[in-house]
C-alpha cells in the first residue's frame, strides 16, 4: 500500500533550507519517495489559525520505505536542522479508504 507524507512548515530560520532542499530531495528519491507537491501556493478552504509558509506531499511505495528514510542516519542532521528552523506538522498517511468506497490506486 502506498503511503504519503503530508506536511506543513513555517520557516523561522532560513539557514537550513538550501542544503535541505538540495540534499534531501535525492535522498527521498533513493528511498522510493516522489514529491507530488512542495509549494507555497495553497489556500485554506476550512479551519482556523495562521497559515503555514509551505505545504508538501510525498508519495511512498510503502510505510516501511517512508520510515526507513525518516529514521535514516543520513537524514537525521537535516531533520534536526528543520526542527530547529521551522514550525512543522508532519503526518504519515495510509493510501486507503477505510470505508472501502473510493477507488484508490494501489
Amino acid at each position: 500500500m502506498k503511503y504519503y507524507t503530508l506536511a506543513t512548515l513555517t520557516v523561522t530560520d532560513r539557514a537550513w533550507t538550501r542544503d535541505y532542499v538540495r540534499d534531501v530531495t535525492p535522498m527521498v528519491e533513493r528511498h522510493g519517495g516522489r514529491y507530488l507537491a512542495r509549494t507555497n501556493q495553497f489556500e485554506r478552504l476550512e479551519g482556523e489559525g495562521d497559515s503555514p509558509h509551505l505545504a508538501l506531499l510525498i508519495e511512498w511505495p510503502s510505510r516501511e520505505a517512508a520510515l526507513q528514510f525518516y529514521e535514516s542516519e543520513a537524514y537525521r542532521p537535516y531533520r534536526t536542522a528543520r526542527l530547529q528552523g521551522a514550525q512543522n506538522e508532519f503526518y504519515l498517511v495510509a493510501g486507503e479508504d477505510v470505508n472501502q468506497v473510493a477507488r484508490i490506486e494501489q
